[in-house]
């Protein structure tokens, strides 16, 4: 997420990011790892655990950022607003929110400026839009904006229907990149970045599908440097890959209600191979004659056998016509 945010201004100086939802502050010294000019880098993160937010603190002084670079605020992002004094607009939002978490939805909050243009708030049960909305709400007109949800904001209806219609109209959601499951600790569901911007000329959105593009850890999933790679170079590209990206004019998208899951758009299905009946009688023709082998060695084992009472003598008996493929029913033999 944070290469994406940052692409193309690497070298910028003064470079301002803000994660609403910092918990330890990982997603925002991320940046420091990109940047050319990490020392001129402002930080602002907001985080509403207290013990969270001591953590982020410390983790800022831990890898040598500047007091002075460091705005961070112990608070609930969506029931009040932050940061309300100048910057209130950054250059990159990174976001990993609580999926699916609930929120008041309060009716005061539809005259919320972050809100209030979208007519709906995002439902109480789910406030993934609510996130989304706070976050690109703070995004400057130049800026580039991620964010990782539940894949339910891309095709759920109703308020979030909504909201989803009105930001696309806009041209707000530039791309949706799907990513494999279990690659954050905080859940195992297969997840999704949306990315955003605000100054776009045009309303097309590239779909990523790297679902698929991950290498199996102990306890998690992981992208390697070269999955990271394959999702930087097609969102910089922008071109239709095979199986993996594609990119959507407005009128498909509308076509499609406005839904944006992602196997709507890239076709991942792959045709199984043609089955040969002459290999299948041949493989069911070899089973036949292992299982007649294997019967017949069990009956020689079970020759020299007697039973120790009548009733497991009858048994034993009835177990070697069986082997021998003689039908047993209602206690008499025919063969």
């Amino acid at each position: 997420m944070t290469h994406i945010v940052l692409a193309g201004k690497e070298n910028q100086k003064g470079f301002s990011v803000y994660d609403p939802t910092m918990g330890s502050g990982s997603l925002l010294l991320n940046a420091k790892k990109i940047s050319n000019e990490p020392g001129t880098i402002s930080y602002y993160g907001q985080e509403l655990n207290t013990s969270t937010y001591n953590l982020a603190r410390m983790n800022m002084i831990l890898h040598g950022v500047d007091i002075a670079n460091q705005h961070l605020n112990n608070g609930d992002t969506l029931d009040e607003d932050w940061p309300k004094d100048e910057p209130t607009n950054f250059e990159a939002v990174l976001m990993n929110p609580p999926y699916s978490a609930k929120w008041s939805a309060a009716d005061g909050f539809k005259h919320d400026a972050r809100f209030s243009k979208y007519g709906v708030l995002a439902p109480k049960s789910k406030a993934d839009f609510a996130f989304l909305l706070h976050g690109y709400y703070h995004l400057k007109d130049s800026g580039v904006m991620a964010i990782v949800l539940p894949h339910g904001v891309l095709f759920r209806g109703a308020a979030e229907g909504k909201i989803r219609k009105i930001l696309l109209e806009s041209g707000a959601i530039d791309t949706v990149i799907g990513l494999p499951a279990n690659i954050f600790f905080n859940t195992s569901i297969p997840t999704t970045v949306i990315v955003l911007k605000k100054d776009r000329a045009n309303r097309d959105v590239l779909f990523i599908d790297a679902s698929n593009d991950f290498t199996k850890g102990k306890n998690q999933n992981v992208l390697v440097e070269h999955h990271l790679e394959a999702i930087l170079k097609a969102y910089r590209e922008r071109e239709n890959v095979e199986k993996y990206a594609y990119l959507a004019d407005f009128d498909e998208i509308v076509e499609n209600d406005f839904n944006l899951n992602i196997p709507r758009y890239v076709d991942t299905f792959e045709e199984e191979e043609p089955i040969s009946l002459a290999e299948v009688a041949e493989e069911s023709a070899e089973i036949e004659r292992e299982l007649a082998e294997a019967k017949m060695e069990l009956a020689q084992m079970a020759q020299g056998l007697t039973g120790l009472t009548a009733e497991a003598q009858q048994e034993l008996d009835q177990f070697m016509r069986v082997l021998n493929g003689e039908e047993i029913q209602g206690g008499v033999r025919h063969e």
